[in-house]
Formats: structure tokens, C-alpha cells, sequence
């Protein structure tokens, strides 16, 4: 299935009030150079058992567009119960090569296959080596987990698909059948403009599936404890994946340091961080483009911020943080899948009144 056209149900237009300067689109993109595509599969099955029924789907996000060339990395694991392929490298080398990719627990292996054929199909010498990223969270609620819908063409679909500009978000790509705090969740994005010796952009994106409905925090206001329960799903949601971008030129491990914010940014929306959850987040720069694609041996001359002046950037991932897990909850529609589960979409109808009790709303 396509991309759905970007919903006009973002957290900020709803009138929840949130901090900081967004970029043009308010999108992972609004750092120059990335491009996001999707791919969303919904197929019904058989109604008593559930076989074959498809909520799923794949999520690329393109550091450099079509350019392959490394870029700086770091990732940060709050609570490790998921899977992020290629972090050891990230570890070790402090490089991500190629397109990073989100989809379903059991479709990891598939997608990550499909993003070394597509690398090598699109000017990777034969002789040389990749090791994707490729994420996930569990949809198997919704989702008919087993049955292994994400093929290789629907990976290289979502590379070949990304484009900059808005994203869409809520039920789409890699977050078609994800849950959050009890409604329907997805893929939510936010930016933020910053500066610190120059102006940047940090973005976000999250595959959002995690928190219990009682703990799900708007603008600091406790509005899941506001909220009926009686049609909470039955299997609690959990994990998230945040992916992080920015042009502000940083190093490997100041780029690690940004990941981690990302977990501060998720505590302001009220998950504790589940022991069942997997929350991965990962932070790339797009700057030193020619540094790090440069040829041969010999010295590199990087341009980097110093540690000292990286606050504003934290608070730009904390902020983008939260406003993309927002983005996805209200972005969510009501979606019936496996066995006639359904999960209610957030109703932003009520936020009005929720945020007014708490002195929170914004007209």
C-alpha cells in the first residue's frame, strides 16, 4: 500500500502546549539531505483465526539521500529488550553506512538482507562490506506476526520510496500495527531549530509502541489517568525506536550523548521503561560529508562542535522527542486487525477539557 498523505492531526495544531522552535515541515527531514519513505501493508485474513492478516510494514529513513557515504553515529540502549542490528560497529567504528530501516520484530532479518542487496545494487563495490541498521517493535496484536509479510521488495520499496518534505505519520511504514499507551500508535516526527555557534536543525523520528494507558503524559498533564480503560488492549503495548538527525556537526560520542536525551524526551510522555520494552535510539550527523567520504589513507580534517556548548542540542532532542511521540498518538486511527482486535485511535476531541483541568491547553 502507498504512503498515506501527511494527517493534519499533529500534537502542536491540536493546541497542546510545546517548547522550542520547529523546523519548516516539523519533520526528521527539516535536517537537509534526509529523506523518509514508507511502506504499509494491510491485508485481511481469515476472520476466526486471524491467518493472514497483514498490519504491518517497513520504514526507511535516508541520512544522505541516494549518497551512500558514511556518516557519524551513536546509539543508546535504555531498555534492551529489541533488537538494532549494526550498533556493534556503531560502537566500534563510530559509522553508519546507508539507509536505516524500522519494521516488525519477526522482520528484522529480512529487511536487514534486503538493505545489503540494495547497497550493492546501488554502488557498493562487490568486495565491500556493509552492516545495516535495521530496528524494530512488536505488532503482533494487530498484526499477524508470524505469518512474515515484509518481503525484500517491500524494503527496497521504502528505500527507493523515501523522499524529503513531510512524513506521514500514525499508521504507516514500520508503524502500521503499533500501539501507544493503550491507543492506537505509529510513526510520529518532530524538529527543532538550535543554535550554538551557528543555527541547526535536530529531527526525530519514532516508531512509537510502548507505555500502559495510565501513565501517558500530555504536556505534563496526567490525561491517561483521565481516561476509561475498559477497551485498553490485552496485550500491553511496549518498545520504541527514536531515530535521531542533525546537521550540527558532532563526533561519534557526542552523538551517543544525544541518544541518550532521547530517553528524557520519552519520560516526559510518562512510560517508566517497561522490563518488557525495547527502547533503542540512535543519532546520526549529516555534516562532514567530504571528510568522511573522502578516499585513501592520510589525515581527515573534521569540523565538530565542543562538548561544552552541546545543551541547546540536548534540549532540541528532548523537546522533538516528546512532540514525535505525541505526533503519533494523536495521528493514530482506530484500526481493527488479528482476530477482530481493535485498538481505539486517541480522541483528540477531548483534549480541550483534559489539558484545561491542568491549566495546560492552548487556545
Amino acid at each position: 500500500m502507498p504512503d498515506s498523505p501527511m494527517t493534519s492531526r499533529r500534537a502542536r495544531a491540536l493546541g497542546i502546549p510545546l517548547d522550542g522552535i520547529p523546523g519548516p515541515q516539523n519533520a526528521i527531514t527539516d535536517v537537509s539531505g534526509v529523506e523518509v519513505g514508507h511502506v504499509t501493508l494491510i491485508q485481511e485474513g481469515d476472520p476466526r483465526s486471524g491467518r493472514g492478516t497483514a498490519r504491518t510494514g517497513v520504514t526507511a529513513i535516508l541520512p544522505r539521500g541516494r549518497d551512500s557515504s558514511a556518516c557519524f553515529a551513536g546509539w543508546f540502549s535504555l531498555n534492551g529488550n529489541g533488537e538494532l542490528t549494526g550498533t556493534a560497529w556503531i560502537d566500534e567504528s563510530g559509522l553508519l553506512d546507508g539507509p536505516v530501516l524500522s519494521t516488525n520484530t519477526y522482520s528484522v532479518g529480512i529487511v536487514r538482507d534486503a538493505v545489503v542487496a540494495w547497497a550493492h545494487d546501488h554502488g557498493l563495490p562487490g568486495n565491500r562490506w556493509t552492516l545495516p541498521v535495521v530496528g524494530e517493535t512488536w505488532d503482533g496484536f494487530l498484526n499477524d506476526i508470524t505469518a512474515f509479510h515484509v518481503t525484500r521488495d517491500h524494503a527496497f520499496a521504502a528505500i527507493d520510496g523515501a523522499r524529503p518534505g513531510p512524513v506521514p505519520e500514525g499508521s504507516v511504514g514500520g508503524g502500521t500495527g503499533m500501539i501507544c499507551y493503550g491507543f492506537k500508535g505509529g510513526i510520529g516526527t518532530a524538529s527543532r531549530r538550535v543554535s550554538v555557534d551557528g543555527s541547526w536543525s535536530v529531527g526525530t523520528l519514532v516508531q512509537a509502541n510502548q507505555g500502559s494507558r495510565e501513565e501517558l503524559m500530555v504536556a505534563g498533564a496526567p490525561v491517561g489517568r483521565e481516561l476509561p480503560t475498559e477497551r485498553v488492549p490485552s496485550q500491553p503495548s511496549s518498545s520504541i525506536l527514536v531515530f535521531v538527525a542533525t546537521d550540527a556537526p558532532l563526533l561519534p560520542h557526542q552523538l551517543k550523548r544525544l541518544a541518550r536525551r532521547c530517553s528524557l524526551g520519552l519520560a516526559r510522555t510518562g512510560t517508566t521503561g517497561h522490563s518488557s520494552s525495547g527502547d533503542l535510539f540512535h543519532a546520526f550527523s549529516t555534516a562532514n560529508q567530504a571528510e568522511l567520504g573522502a578516499e585513501g589513507s592520510g589525515r581527515r580534517h573534521l569540523d565538530f562542535l565542543p562538548d561544552d556548548s552541546l545543551d541547546p542540542l540536548f534540549e532540541g532532542v528532548v523537546q522533538s522527542t516528546e512532540e514525535a511521540i505525541l505526533n503519533a498518538l494523536v495521528a493514530g486511527q482506530t484500526m481493527v486487525g488479528n482476530r477482530g482486535h481493535t485498538v481505539e485511535g486517541f480522541p483528540t476531541e477531548r483534549l480541550p477539557d483534559l489539558l484545561g483541568r491542568f491549566g495546560r491547553f492552548r487556545s
